[in-house]
């Protein structure tokens, strides 16, 4: 029963955030700003997952015990700043400038990313699987952002742009993470990193400056959606599907999000995508699963899905 509530738990949560990037979209084309989003997402999202926490009675205390210390609490400002916020804006602007699916399979890069960094750093040297993988992320981005032709885009700059930058981001957070969800629980990190995330954003735009009497009954559930099952629930049936799979089980059919972005985009929202964009597609997704696959790579201890999920956005 364990096994069956975990593998429901990590696909509902993987699905949730696949959708909810495509559901932003539709909020985005009706005209909602993307900065008021993201902040208001982060608030609600971030509060609700520590009211998650709080509910918890043995686990309860480490919700403030993170700001006792100096250094965790400066980590933990940090990577709310430059990890979740960076990562959450940048999506949700490729995703206003281009589609869900495109920003997601862009995002997923960042493993890539990782290899590449730390064969910068000398920290690991580059295998014959971390060729093979670098070099899928090649072919699937160039079939993803031309369509197999060499002369034109197929995507909107801008979209590529905050596409690469949110993969660069969620590079960052995914090995900045590592101390703070080693000490403290996944909810209070990522709760609290989307407060502070929330929080600075606010000064940019404020969540109350909404003019909320011209949204429709359809912009409020799509709110509602992309708000509390697109992230707040969706971190959560991540999260707790570890109880009962192991990372490697919880990040394999994790992998199922870039695919429900895909296809929503494509059969929900109309948006056009090429024959080439699908082998793209493909590409990257196989590139996923080779990662996931691997008992050993560049990335440090290389559980990538584990540690970048529970400190993530997706997308």
């Amino acid at each position: 029963m364990n096994r069956k509530k975990g593998l429901f738990l990590v696909l509902t949560g993987a699905l949730f955030w696949g959708i909810g990037g495509t559901v932003s979209k539709k909020l985005f084309q009706y005209g909602i700003d993307v900065d008021w989003l993201v902040t208001t997402r982060l608030l609600v999202a971030g509060f609700l997952l520590l009211i998650v926490q709080f509910v918890r009675k043995e686990e309860r205390t480490q919700i403030f015990a993170v700001w006792k210390t100096k250094k965790a609490a400066i980590s933990l400002v940090t990577f709310g700043l430059l990890g979740m916020l960076a990562v959450q804006y940048t999506y949700m602007a490729s995703i206003k400038h281009g589609n869900a699916a495109v920003a997601t399979l862009l995002q997923y890069l960042a493993p890539v990313m990782i290899i590449i960094y730390s064969v910068f750093r000398r920290q690991a040297t580059i295998t014959k699987r971390d060729v093979v993988t670098i070099s899928l992320a090649l072919v699937g981005c160039f079939f993803l952002l031309t369509n197999g032709s060499v002369s034109q885009l197929s995507v909107p700059m801008l979209a590529i742009v905050w596409g690469f930058l949110s993969g660069i981001a969620l590079a960052f957070y995914t090995l900045y993470a590592v101390p703070l969800l080693k000490q403290y629980h996944s909810l209070v990190v990522v709760g609290w990193s989307m407060i502070i995330g929330g929080l600075a954003l606010s000064f940019v735009h404020p969540p109350w400056q909404m003019d909320f009497k011209h949204l429709t009954i359809e912009t409020y559930l799509y709110l509602i959606f992309v708000i509390i099952f697109g992230t707040m629930i969706a971190f959560w049936f991540y999260i707790e599907s570890l109880q009962s799979l192991s990372p490697k089980e919880s990040s394999l059919l994790g992998n199922i999000e870039p695919l429900a972005a895909v296809l929503t985009t494509v059969f929900w929202l109309k948006e056009p995508f090429g024959f080439f964009q699908w082998i793209g597609t493909a590409c990257i997704i196989t590139m996923m699963l080779l990662i996931a696959l691997n008992k050993k790579s560049s990335i440090t201890d290389h559980q990538y899905a584990y540690e970048s999920k529970n400190s993530q956005t997706l997308g």
